[in-house]
């Protein structure tokens, strides 16, 4: 009775657009007040042992890092470079979109990060250079999703933690998803533009002191990826250790290279760093004290049994988990659908033999889908408030990317070597 009634309140507050870390805590907190048969200070320790994890120091370090990024002049740098790489392409600007988020992949972390940062940086351009302000806002929003894959993406670090998954393996396994869906959404783009006459290519030529400038401020950037996870694969420092080291490579980049960075910046980028991550740790405490309430009722378990007897094989259980997570995506916040529903679902794959580490770059793929889907999306809002685009225009403009990210969501789920390729090169 106590866990009916507290799923019922959970659902109702997503429904009525709780923010989700308060309604997993009044849900679980309403568990142990209602019926359950343990002590109110067991769930106070739970909540405390949620976040008593080395590897949840990677998430604040990772956004540090993303944030300093951003004040230090590093967005800008990599734009210029990505204009460079696309200016003989139709829609030059908004093909630079698709290619910053790529770039930007492995400095944010964070899709909704992205696309609040290129809302404000590249659509008022885009809407200078002819574009509409509701095929910039899709562009924007759709393109941040590749932040999800592309290490170290925050969704691949809480992932790895809360499905105690290798996020070494998860990094690179995120990196050929990530970089082939920048391909494919840079070719829709450039369909899309050539179709409308947006932005025709530009033909004069670069000269080469414009070429080695650019290049090589936007290479200096470019570096921390490869810093990362060729340190984390070599053994030089952990996934957390490598956090760390973004921080300081950032600080030096900023302060010494592009010299930007001044003591109200460092306060500023400490600041917004501490509230995004202080957002997403709560979110991992109070998911870790509803974990803990479902395990002793037994619910991951009976769903692992219900769903391993009702599937016939594999296939069928990859086919309806997608279906089952972009459905909730339609009305769950993203991190809302990783924290609670990877637990129940990962088991049930490693008993099919599909790869954990592959099942996390399908799970997250899926969450991100959701973040650019009506009538929930949190990238799509975002997005929306900070052009001023209306919801319905959104809608209209988005349909081709949606369907292109299905296809490629598929294209993820069953050919498993997408995923794998690196992780095995690397790791063996």
């Amino acid at each position: 009775m106590a866990v009916t009634l507290a799923l019922c309140l959970l659902l109702l507050m997503f429904l009525l657009g709780t923010p989700i870390a308060f309604a997993l805590f009044l849900s679980t907190f309403a568990y142990f007040v209602i019926g359950a048969d343990q002590p109110i200070a067991l769930l106070i320790q739970r909540l405390a042992g949620g976040l008593e994890s080395v590897s949840l120091l990677a998430i604040p370090f990772f956004i540090m890092a993303g944030v300093f990024m951003n004040h230090s002049g590093i967005t800008v740098r990599l734009l210029n470079l990505a204009e460079l790489c696309t200016r003989r392409f139709h829609g030059g600007l908004a093909q630079s979109n698709v290619l910053l988020s790529t770039f930007m992949g492995g400095l944010s972390g964070s899709n909704i990060a992205d696309a609040a940062m290129n809302a404000k940086l590249l659509v008022p351009q885009m809407n200078e250079r002819g574009y509409p302000t509701a095929f910039s806002s899709v562009v924007t929003a759709s393109s941040s999703l590749i932040t999800a894959t592309i290490p170290p993406g925050i969704a691949l670090i809480v992932y790895g933690y809360v499905n105690n998954v290798s996020i070494g393996r998860l990094f690179l396994a995120g990196v050929v998803p990530g970089l082939l869906m920048a391909a494919v959404m840079m070719g829709l783009v450039a369909f899309m533009c050539r179709r409308r006459g947006y932005q025709p290519p530009r033909r004069d030529r670069v000269s080469r002191s414009e070429w080695i400038s650019v290049t090589r401020a936007g290479l200096i950037a470019l570096a921390l990826p490869v810093l990362v996870i060729g340190g984390i694969r070599i053994g030089v420092f952990t996934p957390t250790e490598a956090g760390a080291m973004a921080v300081a490579y950032a600080l030096i980049v900023g302060i010494f290279v592009y010299r930007e960075m001044r003591p109200a910046n460092v306060a500023l980028a400490t600041r917004e760093s501490l509230l995004s991550s202080v957002n997403v740790l709560f979110i991992i405490c109070v998911a870790s004290g509803f974990a803990r309430f479902l395990t002793w009722e037994q619910i991951p378990q009976t769903i692992t049994q219900l769903l391993a007897s009702g599937m016939g094989s594999a296939v069928a259980f990859l086919l309806l988990a997608n279906g089952l997570l972009l459905v909730l995506g339609m009305f769950l916040e993203g991190n809302a659908v990783l924290i609670v529903l990877s637990p129940l679902l990962a088991p049930v794959a490693a008993q099919f033999g599909i790869d954990p580490v592959h099942f996390g770059i399908i799970f997250i793929f899926n969450a991100a889908i959701g973040t650019i889907t009506p009538p929930l999306g949190t990238v799509m809002f975002t997005t929306c408030s900070i052009t001023g685009t209306r919801v319905p225009e959104f809608i209209r403009e988005v349909l081709p990317f949606w369907v292109l990210l299905i296809v490629m969501l598929l294209l993820v789920t069953f050919v498993p070597g997408i995923s794998l390729l690196l992780p095995g090169l690397v790791f063996g």
